[in-house]
């Protein structure tokens, strides 16, 4: 199965194929850190306040390529510099990972399912 990740950075949005779920997840990591040395995002009002930490700065998505849908999965970086992690993609299930490498496992082992 080929592989898809697309990420989302602020209104960019850059798409990769990868021929194998490591090379995805490699691309992935190198593409969550990169978002993670990036300044902070601030609070912005607007019908009410938003906290960095309800603001997504980034968001990578890693998805299997198929006929019909495959595993999907991903991993926002919040404007607080938090990670969150997830699969599904129209449902999005949070997975629990204290740290980045942790959630880079979760991501794996969701996907590999």
């Amino acid at each position: 199965m080929r592989w898809r990740v697309t990420e989302r950075y602020g209104s960019e949005v850059t798409k990769g194929k990868f021929d194998t779920l490591d090379q995805a997840l490699e691309h992935a990591r190198e593409r969550v850190d990169a978002a993670l040395r990036e300044d902070r995002l601030g609070t912005v009002k607007m019908l009410r306040d938003f906290t960095p930490d309800q603001r997504v700065a980034s968001r990578v998505e890693v998805s299997g390529m198929k006929l019909f849908r495959g595993p999907e999965a991903g991993i926002d970086v919040m404007g607080d510099g938090a990670v969150v992690v997830y699969r599904g993609a129209i449902r999005k299930q949070p997975l629990r990972a204290d740290t980045l490498d942790e959630a880079f496992e979760r991501l794996r082992s969701s996907l590999a399912a």
